[in-house]
């Protein structure tokens, strides 16, 4: 069994890449390169109140800090996960798309349609 997390990223770094492949699957947020398989997000969501949506998730607004964090986009791109020019825009690699982060299920939370 592959294990989650084998980067080591830290708590916010997984949060923030959860974020972001969760964004990747939104087709009118992404744009998915076929010959490379990185995906570069158009648009990141923005929190109203204390919460967010991300597509058909609900996300609690503590869990996106990182999204405004240069230090969390810079480890994530020196770990290959991403390519980025924080803070206007950040492509996930094929690495950052499919990396367990192990955090999917308690972050993400059944929202809307």
């Amino acid at each position: 069994m592959k294990k989650a997390n084998p980067l080591n990223l830290n708590t916010l770094q997984l949060k923030t890449l959860t974020l972001l492949q969760a964004v990747a699957e939104i087709p009118e947020a992404a744009q998915k390169d076929e010959a490379t398989g990185h995906i570069k997000l158009t648009a990141l969501p923005h929190a109203h109140g204390n919460h967010f949506h991300v597509g058909r998730y609900t996300v609690d607004a503590a869990d996106a800090t990182g999204l405004q964090n240069a230090g969390v986009w810079a480890a994530l791109s020196r770990k290959g996960l991403v390519e980025t020019n924080f803070p206007h825009d950040v492509t996930l690699t094929r690495d950052g798309a499919v990396y367990d982060t192990g955090m999917k299920d308690q972050m993400l939370h059944a929202g809307h349609d």
